[in-house]
């Protein structure tokens, strides 16, 4: 599924009606380069959810989890990882729950470390604003995908 995002307001409007449409947590892995909207997508989905806190790129702190009461999402930033290793230093396998949906920026700098996608997001910038390639990966991300608005 392809999608243009003209605005950061389209982008938070696509991460919400992703939360509408999850029905189980997930691992959705995010592309893009910097800049590309991953986090802003990220930050939608969160206010959907409920949360009112501060959602920020977690580039220095590599994950933010937020506590929902079904589940937690978490949310990693792997871009500053020097080695896929770094995870497993930093207690990855503490996440690894069957109540998280994870969200994972730079998942390429994991790879071994990370559990496998459900959903790619992939956002490129375009002409038109941001480009958004959704691919899903499990029967789990297809469902999701046909439940998207």
């Amino acid at each position: 599924m392809k999608r243009v995002l003209g605005n950061e307001s389209e982008t938070l409007c696509f991460g919400a009606s992703v939360f509408h449409s999850v029905k189980e947590p997930l691992c959705i892995y995010l592309d893009g380069d910097l800049g590309a909207g991953k986090t802003t997508f990220v930050r939608g989905f969160l206010r959907a959810a409920g949360y009112t806190g501060l959602v920020k790129s977690p580039t220095f702190t590599l994950v933010e989890e937020y506590q929902f009461e079904q589940w937690r999402a978490v949310h990693f930033d792997l871009y500053r990882l020097a080695e896929p290793e770094e995870l497993e230093w930093m207690g990855i396998r503490d996440y690894i729950d069957v109540k998280a949906l994870w969200f994972v920026e730079w998942p390429e700098r994991g790879k071994g470390f990370l559990p496998d996608p459900d959903i790619r997001i992939q956002f490129s910038v375009c002409s038109e604003g941001r480009c958004v390639q959704i691919d899903p990966l499990t029967l789990g991300g297809t469902s999701l995908l046909d439940r998207i608005e």
